[in-house]
Order: structure tokens, then C-alpha cells, then sequence
């Protein structure tokens, strides 16, 4: 992110601009909006899209290609891995190169990495296009929320819904998209989404304005997000969320290997997942945050979390397929909570003297540290514990964040209007 977003954050406290929100239509809002918002909205809808790509032809995969469990969940590890490292790079990049440069950079990345995935002959090869893909969805998604947001004409609200949309559509539109093209090949899906953001790639370069020159931006360093860091209590939140996100990518990462499921039916449980995920982003969280305080949101959210890690736990002890099934879609809606309200919490604690975008970074780089973890460590776990060991062990992640954000000296209940939106990059 850019400190771009940071001067648009500024105006969403501005009560102008919530009058107008009140004042003005929802559809009003979104046909006001300039052609910059709706191309970058468009080509974020199909990164998240990608997202979730990979869960229902994982197993298809596993077969075709002689894969262990092992390198499957590097399928994911490496992803995150490599967003982890990115988030130290995207705001030094949008400074250096400028915000436009740097998401149709992004853009590319993910088509080459999409495209010559199609053509791996053996596992190893669709790991390391993996690594290219997520500094590609990096790049791409961290600026895309700047563009958006300083872009926007009007109210911020509708700016802001779009993204908010394009997250809804992307998470559950991608595994049904992964699931459909699946059933006819594995290879088939990644051709379709380079085919897809390929697209976005062009409009973005040919119809988004210019960057201007680099001293019209905010001088970001790539130290500057550990910098952040520094303050006790942003790392307290950012290790909870590392362990929460631990959590949540033994979802992904192991659910589709638990279940076993054929392409189509894989992508119905992860679509029923990603939809509850956008709904309670969106109209859950800000409600829950009203009654419980925004930390209290985050504590219930994790709560439900591991317990319905212990569902999956007795699906898979049971064997029990529909169970874990269930359980997989039932995560999505503290997922979706925590998306919205755990990164707001963690902003409120990151101090006045360290711009939002910078905060953001660090507490990011702690969050996907904890995915990347997690996500290569979960086939080990089953190997030497037994199946049911990872979804035990996602209970024990939940337990640790409860610990960590209990620590955390907070408890605003008005939730920022962007914070769905900022939470998003968390994917």
C-alpha cells in the first residue's frame, strides 16, 4: 500500500463525506465512480478469484502429478511465503516506480506465472510458478486498494463497496471457476484465469491515468513497515493474527486434501465458504463491533473459529466427510468478521506517528509469517500425528491469538469505514 490510502483514510472520518454517503444511492455512488475505480475493481475481482483456484482441483493435482501431501501444501506455502516478503516491498515499489507501474507489473507476474502453469510437467516446477504468482498478487493488490480509494469520485462508500464486491465475487466465483474447468483438467483453470487477468493486465496499462513524478509521493523505505513494529502493542495484534491466519490456512491448505473430494464438489464447499466470508465482512462485523467493542468482535470471531476446527477434528476421526465440508463453509463467517475487524484493532494500536499504509505493512509481514508456517508445516503434522492432527493443532493456533489479542489495551466499538477493504489485502 501507498500513502495514498492514507490520505483517503483521512477523509473517511471527514463528516461531509458520511452525510453524502447517507444522501446519496448505492447505485448512484457506483455509476459515479471513474472508469480507474471499475478497471482496478475488475482486475481485483479476478485476483481473488485466483485465491481460491487451487483448493478444489488440489486433489486432481495430487493425482496427476504423483504428489505428495507434502509439496501440496507448498502449493500455498510458498504463496504466502513470498507475500510475507512483500509486504516490506510493495510501498518502497509504488514510491519508487509509481502505484500504476506497480500493479500492472503485478498484473503480468500473475499471467506468466497462471499461463506457464498450465505447461508443469511435475510438482516442483508448479511450486516455484507459485512463488512468482504471490509476489505477483502482492504487487498487484496491495496498490490496487490505493488506486481505488484515491481514485474515487464523491463519496468513498462507493469506492469502497466496490472492493468489498470484487473481494465477495473473486473468493466464491474462484473456487467454482477452479471446480468447473477442473472436472475436464487440472491444467485448465490456471489457463483460464491468465486468459482472464491477462484482460485486466491490458486495460489497466492502457486505460488507467499516469503515474505522476516521484515527488509528488510519500518517501517509503523498505524498513519502514519492521520500523512499525517497534510498537508493543501493533506486534501483540500481529502475532495473534499470525496465529489466527495459521488457522485459517490449515482450512486451506489441508481441508481439500481431508476431504478428497472430485473438482466439483470441492468447489462447492469453498464456495459456500467465500460467500459467508464476504457476507460477514460486510454486514456482520461493524454490528458485532457495536455490541461487543471491536475487540470483543475479534475475540468472539477466533472463538468460533476453533471450534469449528474441533468440528472438522470430529469429521475427520469419524470419517466424516460432510462434516469437514461443513466445517469448511462455517469458517467463513469468523473469517469474514476477522477480515473486517482484526486489522482495524490492530491499526488503533499502531500510534499517531506512523502513517496507516506503513502499520499496515508490518502488521501484515507478521500475519503471512504465520500463514506460510502454518501452511508448509500442516502435511508434517498429519504425517507424524495423524490426520486429525492439523485441525487439533488450528485449535491450538486459536488458543494462542485469544491469548495475544487479550493483551491487546483496546476496545473501540466504531469500526473504520474502510476496514473491510484494507482487511481484504489479508488474502
Amino acid at each position: 500500500m501507498t500513502v495514498t490510502e492514507d490520505k483517503a483514510a483521512t477523509g473517511a472520518s471527514n463528516p461531509t463525506h458520511a452525510d453524502d454517503a447517507q444522501n446519496t444511492s448505492l447505485l448512484a455512488m457506483f455509476r459515479m465512480q471513474p472508469r480507474a475505480v471499475w478497471i482496478t475493481a475488475f482486475a481485483a475481482t479476478i485476483a481473488f478469484m485466483g485465491i481460491g483456484l487451487v483448493d478444489p482441483i488440489l486433489h486432481s493435482i495430487a493425482q496427476a502429478l504423483n504428489a505428495p501431501a507434502n509439496k501440496l501444501t507448498l502449493l500455498f506455502g510458498v504463496y504466502v511465503g513470498v507475500q510475507c516478503v512483500a509486504m516490506l516491498l510493495t510501498g518502497w515499489a509504488a514510491y519508487r516506480f509509481g502505484p500504476k507501474r506497480t500493479l500492472t507489473v503485478g498484473l503480468v507476474m500473475i499471467v506468466v506465472a497462471a499461463g506457464v502453469s498450465v505447461f508443469a510437467s511435475n510438482i516442483d516446477q508448479l511450486i516455484a510458478f507459485r512463488v512468482l504468482w504471490g509476489l505477483g498478487n502482492a504487487f498487484f493488490l496491495a496498490t490496487a486498494l490505493a488506486f481505488i480509494v484515491s481514485s474515487a469520485k464523491g463519496s468513498r462508500q462507493g469506492a469502497i463497496m466496490m472492493y468489498e464486491a470484487a473481494l465477495g465475487i473473486g473468493l466464491a466465483v474462484g473456487p467454482l471457476l477452479g471446480a468447473t474447468l477442473g472436472e475436464w483438467s487440472w491444467r485448465a483453470p490456471f489457463g483460464g484465469t491468465a486468459l482472464l487477468m491477462f484482460v485486466g493486465a491490458v486495460l489497466c496499462a492502457i486505460m488507467l491515468p499516469s503515474d505522476g513524478p516521484r515527488s509528488e509521493r510519500a518517501r517509503v523505505s523498505i524498513v519502514d513497515p519492521l520500523k512499525a513494529l517497534r510498537n508493543r502493542t501493533l506486534t501483540i495484534a500481529g502475532i495473534g493474527s499470525a496465529f489466527y491466519t495459521g488457522a485459517l490456512f490449515t482450512v486451506i491448505a489441508w481441508a481439500p486434501i481431508a476431504m478428497g473430494l472430485r473438482p466439483i464438489h470441492a468447489g462447492l464447499v469453498f464456495f459456500g465458504w467465500g460467500l459467508l466470508t464476504a457476507i460477514a465482512g460486510v454486514f456482520v462485523a461493524t454490528p458485532l463491533a457495536r455490541v461487543v467493542g471491536e475487540k470483543g468482535g475479534v475475540l468472539v470471531a477466533i472463538t468460533g473459529y476453533g471450534i469449528v476446527m474441533a468440528l472438522a477434528a470430529v469429521g475427520t476421526l469419524s470419517d466424516q466427510i460432510w462434516l469437514i465440508g461443513l466445517a469448511v463453509v462455517l469458517s467463513g463467517l469468523p473469517s469474514g468478521i476477522l477480515n473486517t475487524l482484526f486489522t482495524d484493532l490492530a491499526m488503533a494500536s499502531g500510534g499517531n506517528d506512523t502513517p496507516r499504509s506503513v502499520s499496515s505493512a508490518g502488521f501484515s509481514f507478521l500475519r503471512w509469517a504465520g500463514a506460510a508456517v502454518a501452511a508448509v508445516l500442516v502435511s508434517y503434522l498429519a504425517e507424524w500425528f495423524g490426520d486429525v492432527a492439523p485441525w487439533w493443532f488450528a485449535v491450538g493456533y486459536c488458543a494462542v491469538a485469544l491469548g495475544a489479542v487479550a493483551l491487546v489495551k483496546t476496545n473501540k466499538n466504531k469500526v473504520s469505514p474502510d476496514a473491510a477493504l484494507i482487511g481484504a489485502e489479508e488474502f
